[in-house]
């Protein structure tokens, strides 16, 4: 005789909860927490979810859906209780709000909100969110009492290196050298390899998230417009993260001012990413500004990427001598040829060979014409290892990126 025994399926464990006075008010959200959770979430009050945080059963949360609109703003005080006490637990917190101020965004995330949302949500949002929310950490975990090492830059008592991308005119190639350069730091090591993060500071027309596919946020407006209370926790928040290995801070969601920030806050920028990463790579405004010596000044290295033209030429000729004038550090610069001329056009090495000496510069950088590969890449979003792997100019840019690599680590094994 044979005898079966009906299995049972146990409910599946509850990963996230939606905290709110009115969920009903959120329709849209309860229909996307269906969406990517199905039956593994729930709903509490403020109240309800404060208690429930005190229990085993909170144990298995990966986070919080906090909703609120403006009639939650007296509330705000309950509500940041809430949001410290889940940090505390290891659970993370994003705010979805509905006309809500800045001021109370702000104040939101500096008590340990992960991740901010506009309500009505848009296509897909909550999906990308909960996705960077279960993105691993690129720091280590802090050890009890030890807050100065949260940030990578102190854990050996050393600042992260600062590589910064200058395009000498529109259309150079600056950006795709940036953010390629960038992602092959990322992934040169996947195991021991720097943790690397990307600043887009070209407010105005900075096409980075464009590169990587990355959606433009509120967050990165935020963070500039009040830098003074800048802290790691909004700093971090305010970024994104790309193939799990590069964090990349990008342009604002409108066109701003390049004066929006002033050389301090710039300053306070570049010290906080350097204590967070031990790689910095910065895409540079084309346009001089009253910060771009500070990030000069910061930079270890200081790439300028041409081609061989003569409007390139004659800005080269008078970034040159501004630099000599007033007495800048010169030879942090770099010179990159984009487009060069092939091994065998002996006529183009000749031009090239001709310009450098009437600029009294050295072309350190020779990168080869990628052809249409390259903006078939940075139209689908990816970088050229993802989508032109053998494209030369991503061979002659992961070499740079080696070399790099490898500069970096000498420096760790004689500090």
């Amino acid at each position: 005789m044979t005898s079966s025994v009906a299995l049972q399926t146990e409910p599946a464990p509850v990963v996230a909860c939606t905290v709110s006075r009115d969920v009903q008010d959120f329709d849209l959200l309860i229909e996307d927490m269906e969406t990517e959770l199905g039956e593994g979430w729930g709903d509490l009050s403020f109240d309800d979810a404060i208690a429930f945080l005190e229990q085993p059963d909170a144990d298995a949360l990966e986070f919080l859906a906090i909703a609120m609109n403006a009639q939650d703003e007296g509330n705000l005080v309950r509500i940041g209780e809430l949001i410290t006490m889940a940090g505390n637990r290891g659970v993370k917190v994003i705010v979805i709000a509905e006309d809500v101020s800045p001021s109370v965004l702000h104040r939101l995330l500096r008590s340990g909100a992960t991740d901010f949302l506009p309500y009505p949500l848009p296509e897909g949002a909550l999906r990308e969110a909960i996705a960077r929310l279960r993105v691993p950490d690129p720091r280590p975990m802090m050890p009890p009492g030890d807050p100065a090492s949260f940030a990578h830059g102190t854990q050996t008592g050393r600042e992260g290196a600062i590589f910064a991308v200058h395009g000498l005119a529109g259309g150079v190639g600056a950006t795709t050298f940036a953010v390629n350069l960038a992602w092959e730091l990322a992934i040169k090591d996947k195991k021991n390899g720097p943790s690397v993060c990307l600043l887009d500071l070209d407010f105005q027309t900075g096409s980075t998230s464009t590169y990587l596919d990355l959606p433009r946020r509120d967050l990165v407006y935020e963070l500039l417009s009040d830098i003074p209370t800048m802290d790691t926790e909004s700093f971090l928040q305010a970024m994104q993260v790309f193939g799990e290995r590069l964090h990349v801070l990008t342009a604002p969601a409108d066109m701003l001012p390049l004066d929006l920030v002033g050389p301090d806050d710039i300053a306070a920028l570049l010290d906080m990413a350097r204590a967070n990463f031990d790689v910095v790579v910065i895409d540079m405004p084309k346009t001089l500004v009253s910060w771009t010596e500070t990030v000069l000044g910061h930079a270890n290295v200081y790439f300028a990427v041409m081609e061989l033209d003569m409007r390139s030429a004659q800005n080269a000729l008078r970034f040159v001598r501004l630099l000599k004038s007033e007495d800048l550090p010169y030879e942090k610069m770099r010179f990159a040829l984009n487009r060069s001329p092939r091994y065998t056009d002996l006529q183009g090495k000749a031009r090239v060979k001709r310009m450098a000496e009437s600029l009294d510069i050295d072309i350190e950088l020779m990168l080869p014409d990628g052809q249409k590969q390259i903006s078939q890449a940075c139209d689908h979003g990816l970088p050229l290892s993802e989508n032109a792997g053998k494209n030369p100019l991503r061979k002659e840019i992961a070499k740079v990126a080696a070399s790099l690599h490898e500069l970096i680590a000498s420096e760790v094994e004689a500090g």
